[in-house]
């Protein structure tokens, strides 16, 4: 077998955390468990939060680089 590229192994172990995450969910179901849910439910949103402040922050640090911008636009020639 060959060894697998950085690739597929990120696919495999993304694969692997779903499937736990899944089993552990609907154990947590089958069980009745506030937790099955809270857990979830609290991952998703500070999911949400972190991915809205990497935007946040992306917007923040980009540089207003529009001087070499200076467009000034052809009249059209009538048709």
């Amino acid at each position: 077998m060959a060894p697998m590229d950085r690739t597929r192994l990120t696919g495999l172990i993304l694969m692997i955390a779903a499937a736990f995450q899944a089993l552990w969910f609907l154990l947590g179901v089958r069980r009745r468990s506030y937790a099955a849910v809270a857990v979830p439910a609290a991952a998703i949103t500070l999911s949400a939060a972190v991915l809205l402040f990497w935007i946040g922050w992306t917007t923040y640090e980009l540089e207003d680089d529009l001087e070499g911008l200076n467009f000034v636009p052809e009249p059209l020639d009538d048709i």
